[in-house]
């Protein structure tokens, strides 16, 4: 196993509007590409600093931005525990997915400033998902991976902006991401020559949460295999 180290750094808004943490994974050594893991609804938890130091070990510099900094620094949140569960609903309801993607290009920014003229690709889950979309349409990210991203379906005007390589996966039992808008996503990116998308029969949102309840590991492992080899084509 590869040694990783692993920290807080501050990234200057866009905006103007301050800065916001991330959480930083490195590899050992010369880190072949930059991945931005952008966080579901419950912040920047456990389960996506495990996500950002698997990453290292396989030689990619990890970031995971505090995007919910607008409301609340260094929201962490257990999707397992219903309180938690609806505290996140919360903070979806109010958050402003434009401020996101601002965010993730501040990012970028910061990524190619600190560590070099790197590709940089994004993960994301969830309004990740969602966001990783987004950021495939308005920004220069060289690729951009979605996990059952939700409200995509709502904005697929914005498909042909997409200039570089997007790989989303689909739960078909998705309870936040019914089967009209699986067809409308599938009906206007299936033929889109950027684009790959792959269904999960049966299985639901979040099956590649890191732990818990939601997890279905056959599925996850599946979808993450999809993940790496998309990474490994598309920026190393």
């Amino acid at each position: 196993m590869s040694q990783t180290t692993s920290a807080t750094v501050t990234i200057s808004a866009l905006d103007s509007e301050g800065s916001f943490n991330a959480y930083v994974a490195k590899p050992e050594g010369e880190a072949k590409a930059a991945i931005i893991v952008i966080q579901e609804i419950f912040g920047v938890n456990p389960g996506i600093r495990k996500k950002c130091d698997d990453w290292a070990e396989l030689g990619y510099l990890a970031v995971a931005p505090d995007l919910f900094y607008r409301m609340k620094s260094g929201i962490e949140l257990d999707p397992d525990i219903e309180a938690e569960f609806n505290e996140a609903l919360e903070y979806f309801g109010k958050y402003d997915p434009d401020d996101g993607v601002k965010d993730i290009a501040a990012t970028i920014d910061w990524i190619r400033n600190s560590a070099g003229a790197i590709k940089v690709g994004c993960v994301g889950y969830c309004l990740g998902g969602r966001l990783a979309y987004m950021a495939a349409a308005r920004t220069d990210i060289d690729a951009s991976v979605g996990y059952y991203g939700v409200m995509i379906d709502q904005m697929l005007e914005e498909k042909d902006a997409i200039a570089n390589p997007l790989m989303l996966h689909i739960p078909t039992e998705d309870h936040f991401v019914g089967p009209e808008a699986q067809a409308a996503i599938h009906a206007a990116l299936d033929p889109h020559p950027k684009t790959t998308l792959h269904d999960y029969e049966g299985f639901d949102h979040g099956f590649a949460a890191e732990a818990g309840k939601r997890r279905a590991d056959e599925a996850a492992q599946l979808a993450d295999a999809r993940t790496r080899d998309f990474f490994a084509a598309n920026l190393d």
